[in-house]
């Protein structure tokens, strides 16, 4: 699934692929924000560790990731 966090002053969001469920990525989330010092921690599917202040989550957006598409469009 894809996991796309928006941070504060920041003009580009995070993008991770993530093999957790939607409810696991969105009970971590709400961990997170219910203290205004905690950290959003997530691990992408290759196994590397995004970390951003709760403070500083402008938003998060969750969906099914799109599969790749490879060929070419008749037109």
């Amino acid at each position: 699934m894809e996991v796309k966090i928006g941070v504060l002053h920041t003009p580009r969001e995070i993008v991770l692929e993530s093999n957790q469920t939607p409810a696991e990525v969105e009970e971590v989330i709400a961990t997170a924000l219910k203290s205004v010092d905690g950290q959003l921690s997530l691990t992408d599917e290759r196994g590397r560790k995004v970390i951003v202040p709760a403070n500083l989550v402008a938003y998060v957006e969750i969906a099914q990731a799109d599969s790749r598409r490879v060929g070419f469009v008749a037109g």
